[in-house]
């Protein structure tokens, strides 16, 4: 990768592109922008060799509050000839970009074959992993916390940078791939991430959670309560996973975790039963085994680390809407309406803030995969007003996402506030709730603030950089990841106004502006790590624009 860019014979940058394009590209009937934190007057798009496509004018945007730029928008949506291109504006280039069908299609393979990497319990093999290989890792049997015995909890993937494994995000990510599977199958026909269970007649992306939901399953004790998470008492420093060699305990169980297996499990059954029958009727047990223990145990069982460990909490302060996605997900599986009267009653009962539970889509706050179930679902026994009044609170939700998005020079759906640690994943949930809100309510407006989000994230940043690795000419390197080489298809938790750890602190001066509140160093986790939850929300979006958008422009 070149970081350095030249118009001509000029050196135009030092390090870095000065006109911020999406480095992926941009369908052709698509709107296409790129971004300008400086005035011009004409810009132009020009090849690889300098020759020249297309001249526009260049127009003011204003000043940008959460990046601190006065913005000038290049806008080249008229200009549809396939190729790779740059934006050339007073001695300025931008990065290399695409125009053409396909130009995600890489990146959607990416994200998804990520993944593969994540796995534990395993090694990964030349054959599929290629130069990303290691050795087997964490088999060892786990100790239960404050405990007797021993517990076979091996598989699954790794979380984050780090090497622990925990149900609640756990169920999240795998929830979201399942449900991009569900509305966008044909994205994924054909898709071959090259995994050990490619060509087995199963799709890729089902094969590959599988290997997560048969972890999860082993985290489910007798009675159907659900150990919280499977780590080492501390952070593993940057070793190799199979030099990870510290006793592996199994923390004490959580009523979000139980209700988070049940309701993936039951979401699950209903995806694998055309593929495994034997394989969906374990699922549909599961759930109603956890199911059965949460109406056993309606009190709020929360999560604390127990002294003297530091590893993830995925604490939460509810598990009301843990609870609405088990009765939603149990009443999709079975028809049985009793389910459906949970479902309902907590929607009227269970929720003391506002509407926002209602369409959040995790982890931490879960609600909006309950919603997405219920709204789906065309079982006799749905209230159907309950089911509107969803659709219209999605719907809500993406008018003032697009309020945003259009008051952002970078055409971010976001504000100050929502610039904290994992950005990218909140960047990525409002690309979902836009395709959510274009499907329920039919509004092709809120197609085109899906690419806007996708485009801030891959480039058409106050930044020009692209926040996922092995995408675009400029683009993170070092994810805060304990694996040694920078693996394709990793989405970086991106800019962060909180800045978490002493690295950030240290390189980002107070008060930088939101948007720039990022550097791609690897000791800044708070910045630059990488999660299973942050590349889900991606893969669903990718999902949409690979198998709808790029061929039909509809849901």
């Amino acid at each position: 990768m070149s970081n350095v860019f030249f118009d001509g014979k000029k050196e135009v940058s030092n390090g870095r592109p000065q006109i911020f394009v999406d480095q992926a590209g941009y369908f052709p009937e698509s709107r296409k922008t790129a971004v300008l934190p400086f005035p011009a007057d004409m810009f132009s798009i020009v090849d690889e060799n300098g020759e020249k496509y297309f001249e526009g004018a260049v127009s003011h945007f204003g000043y940008d509050e959460c990046s601190g730029d006065d913005v000038y928008i290049a806008d080249f949506s008229s200009f549809k000839r396939s190729g790779s291109y740059r934006i050339s504006a007073g001695g300025a280039l931008s990065a290399l970009f695409r125009i053409g069908h396909g130009v995600y299609s890489k990146l959607f393979r990416d994200t998804a074959k990520a993944f593969y990497y994540f796995r534990c319990g395993c090694s990964l093999d030349e054959k599929y992993a290629g130069e990303y290989i290691h050795d087997i890792c964490h088999t060892a049997e786990a100790k239960i916390y404050n405990g007797e015995g021993t517990v076979d909890v091996t598989g699954g993937w790794h979380d984050a940078g780090d090497y622990g494994r925990y149900v609640t995000p756990g169920a999240c990510a795998c929830a979201q791939l399942l449900y991009a599977y569900k509305l966008f199958p044909k994205a994924f026909d054909g898709l071959d991430l090259n995994i050990p269970e490619s060509g087995s007649g199963v799709p890729d992306i089902l094969s590959e959670c599988r290997y997560e939901l048969e972890w999860m399953l082993k985290m489910q004790r007798e009675d159907g309560a659900v150990y919280h998470k499977i780590t080492t008492m501390r952070h593993a420093p940057f070793i190799m996973p199979e030099d990870d060699k510290e006793q592996l305990i199994v923390f004490p169980i959580s009523s979000m975790a139980t209700a988070d297996l049940c309701a993936v499990c039951a979401l699950a059954a209903g995806i694998y039963r055309p593929f495994d029958k034997v394989f969906s009727d374990r699922l549909a047990k599961a759930a109603d085994l956890s199911y059965r223990w949460l109406k056993a145990n309606p009190d709020f069982v929360a999560f604390h680390n127990p002294k003297g460990c530091d590893t993830g909490l995925y604490g939460e302060s509810s598990d009301v809407d843990n609870r609405y996605w088990a009765a939603a997900e149990m009443f999709v599986l079975t028809g049985d309406k009793r389910y459906s009267a949970d479902f309902v009653k907590l929607y009227h009962e269970g929720f003391d803030r506002d509407d926002y539970v209602r369409v959040a889509l995790g982890y931490s706050v879960i609600g909006g995969l309950g919603s997405l179930a219920y709204i789906l679902c065309d079982h006799e026994g749905r209230e159907n007003a309950v089911a509107n009044a969803l659709k219209e609170q999605f719907s809500n939700e993406a008018y003032w996402l697009r309020d945003k998005s259009k008051a952002s020079g970078y055409g971010a759906s976001m504000e100050d506030w929502d610039y904290y640690w994992g950005s990218n994943m909140v960047l990525l949930q409002h690309a979902m709730k836009f395709i959510l809100a274009a499907k329920f309510t039919g509004n092709s407006e809120f197609y085109g603030y899906i690419e806007e989000q996708i485009h801030v994230l891959l480039g058409r940043n106050p930044l020009g950089i692209s926040y996922v690795t092995g995408t675009g000419e400029y683009r993170c390197e070092n994810p805060h990841y304990r694996i040694e080489e920078s693996i394709p298809g990793l989405v970086i938790g991106g800019p962060n106004r909180e800045r978490n750890d002493p690295a950030a602190v240290s390189l980002i001066p107070e008060g930088t502006p939101p948007m720039k509140c990022f550097t791609d160093n690897k000791d800044c986790y708070s910045l630059n790590e990488v999660t299973i939850y942050w590349n889900s929300p991606a893969v669903f979006v990718l999902a949409y624009l690979t198998g709808y958008a790029d061929n039909s422009g509809s849901l």
